[in-house]
């Protein structure tokens, strides 16, 4: 998996974190909206399974969580 397709899944990844979490997380969440995908990732950028996909996704979120 490249990063095409994390660029293509972004939004379904997004969200299904939202579908899950409180709403106390609403701002977190819209930061991971407001992000361009493509600065996430590098053209090069390979991935192992849609899991890892997911997770540094998850992770993004995360780090915005430690911001708010």
């Amino acid at each position: 998996m490249d990063a095409l397709q994390f660029i293509k899944s972004y939004d379904s990844f997004v969200k299904e974190i939202e579908t899950y979490v409180k709403p106390q997380y609403n701002k977190a969440i819209q930061q991971l909206k407001d992000t361009d995908p493509h600065d996430i990732v590098r053209p090069d950028t390979h991935f192992v399974s849609n899991a890892h996909m997911r997770g540094l996704v998850w992770s993004e979120f995360l780090r915005n969580t430690k911001t708010q």
